[in-house]
């Protein structure tokens, strides 16, 4: 496949599977690897760097037939707004799209699955999926990571287990995340009290893009912190556990907001909506913040129905990469809040459309 596939798409196939819950957006499986007896990225050479990126390339398409049909990108290669959709579509890290000389990424056709290469560890091997599927993502991604080790010989020791760049990664190298949207524990102030409590749970709570990033449009992502000393079994039913604690508070703050001012909450969430639907101008945060409460509006049944994947489409759309691209040239942050704006009129007049033709709010675009 081209980069042009990866970069007009805004909607991939694994993001479109309905998942019956409206709180769980997405799964994430990450393992971190490195190979045995080569420098890791902080100090290794460009020679010694495309040596990774050989045999990784090697062991994808030349060994014998590639069974994930992943396509490969230099990241040199790439625009910086190319790298940022990348970014945003969560296929490559904000460190990887810094890199200059070294670095890439390969990427499945319906973007389940990506390889980063010479990242903060030689390979990091991810899969996404729809909803909250811990184990089956994470059995995908183990097959990954089998289907290399069987090429590549990985760093790992019998006392710590797998070697990796950041200590908090040595282990099984396994991090495991859920993102979630929670409205109503943001709006009650309930987030901050949660947070800490997850941090004495062995987990951390990061923003949309993970770490270093602020929460947007009340989404956050929750991962093991721990990767020493334990199995991937127990990470993996331990972040479950407490993924079904906060979806229990935030449904039960949901029904608390509805019991204390519900025309209140009506009104606020109706707004949202006529200000996607008629502003002109509208920042990225603005526009979160709307969405984030139109989905709770359409999970509480207080606005007409909108699939769950176009409202994630929309998460995407409204982001500066993606203006961009839509609109074919570079954009001032002045002029992306107007084409953000138009963009989101768009796509909720082609929602309207497609339910008024009897569609049921599917996507047709």
């Amino acid at each position: 496949m081209n980069i042009e596939h990866f970069l007009t798409n805004a909607n991939p196939s694994w993001m479109q599977n309905e998942d019956d819950s409206d709180i769980v957006i997405s799964t994430r499986i990450r393992f971190a690897r490195n190979i045995a007896g080569t420098r890791f990225p902080n100090s290794f050479t460009e020679e010694e760097a495309q040596g990774i990126e050989d045999q990784v390339m090697n062991a994808l398409f030349s060994i014998e037939q590639n069974p994930y049909r992943f396509s490969y990108f230099p990241i040199k290669d790439l625009p910086q707004l190319q790298r940022q959709i990348l970014v945003e579509k969560h296929l490559i890290s904000p460190n990887l799209a810094k890199r200059q000389k070294i670095g890439s990424v390969f990427i499945t056709e319906d973007e389940a699955f990506s390889i980063m290469v010479n990242e903060e560890d030689h390979i990091r091997i991810q899969c996404l999926a729809c909803g909250m599927h811990i184990e089956d993502a994470f059995e995908k991604a183990r097959k990954i990571d089998r289907y290399l080790s069987r090429h590549i010989n990985f760093a790992y020791q019998e006392q710590y287990g797998y070697l990796t760049s950041c200590p908090t990664n040595v282990g099984t190298g396994l991090r495991a995340s859920v993102m979630l949207h929670l409205p109503a524990l943001t709006v009650t102030k309930q987030m901050n009290a949660l947070i800490q409590m997850m941090t004495r749970l062995g987990m951390v709570v990061r923003g949309i893009y993970g770490e270093g990033s602020e929460n947007l449009g009340s989404v956050y992502q929750i991962s093991n912190q721990i990767t020493l000393g334990k199995s991937e079994l127990d990470i993996l039913q331990e972040l479950r556990d407490v993924v079904e604690q906060v979806i229990r508070k935030e449904q039960s703050a949901r029904k608390a907001l509805l019991i204390r001012a519900p025309s209140t909450l009506e009104d606020r969430l109706s707004r949202s909506l006529g200000t996607l639907k008629y502003a002109k101008i509208l920042t990225s945060e603005e526009a979160a913040s709307c969405l984030s409460n139109v989905r709770l509006g359409v999970s509480l049944g207080l606005l007409k129905p909108i699939s769950q994947s176009r409202l994630n489409e929309c998460m995407l759309l409204i982001q500066p990469g993606f203006i961009q691209q839509y609109v074919g040239t570079t954009l001032q942050p002045a002029e992306r809040d107007m084409y953000r704006a138009k963009l989101l009129q768009d796509k909720l007049r082609q929602q309207d459309e497609s339910v008024n033709n009897g569609e049921k709010g599917e996507d047709s675009i």
